[in-house]
């Protein structure tokens, strides 16, 4: 299963706040940024939704191999200087990759993916796990005395009846 994240706690709300930081301070070179990712879960699959706001469908690539789903593009830098010079650069451009550790039961042959209004949705069914499967232990000669105790004739079932009380009113004497 994928980890489950609530953005509405004041540590990630940080945890925000100190990549900003790191990006205007080492990453603003325009060659990467992260898209921000939310992941759902239902009964009959885990859908990802990624914000790329600016990018084309055809610049982003979606692979799932051995379990782990990369999602990576890139977003061009649509700078122009001429008469007018950027006071201010806030968006990031360059490219990107996200992976994400598909969990057990996942049918990576029937993801799909769809692009809509700058949102990547990608659609990762559930497919049904395997059972366990219950494994009747046999022990080797044991089966064949409890065999053939129960498959004797009624006289030999009395006569071994018998032989028991026997044994038992000697025990108290």
């Amino acid at each position: 299963m994928l980890y489950r994240m609530t953005t509405a706690s004041p540590i990630f709300g940080l945890r925000r706040e100190i990549d900003r930081l790191f990006e205007d301070t080492f990453a603003r070179d325009g060659s990467s940024f992260t898209p921000a990712v939310d992941i759902k879960e239902n009964e009959a699959e885990i859908r990802l939704e990624a914000e790329l706001p600016g990018i084309r469908p055809d610049n982003v690539e979606i692979m799932a191999e051995n379990g782990v789903l990369t999602v990576r593009g890139e977003k061009a830098a649509e700078r122009k200087e001429g008469d007018e010079r950027y006071q201010v650069v806030e968006r990031a451009y360059g490219t990107f990759m996200r992976t994400f550790q598909l969990p057990q039961g996942a049918d990576e042959n029937q993801i799909k993916a769809d692009f809509e209004h700058g949102v990547l949705t990608i659609h990762i069914p559930k497919a049904a796990l395997p059972q366990p499967k219950r494994i009747q232990i046999g022990v080797q000669g044991q089966d064949k005395e409890q065999a053939e105790v129960g498959t004797g004739t009624s006289q030999q079932t009395s006569s071994a009846r018998s032989h028991r009380a026997t044994e038992k009113a000697a025990e108290t004497r």
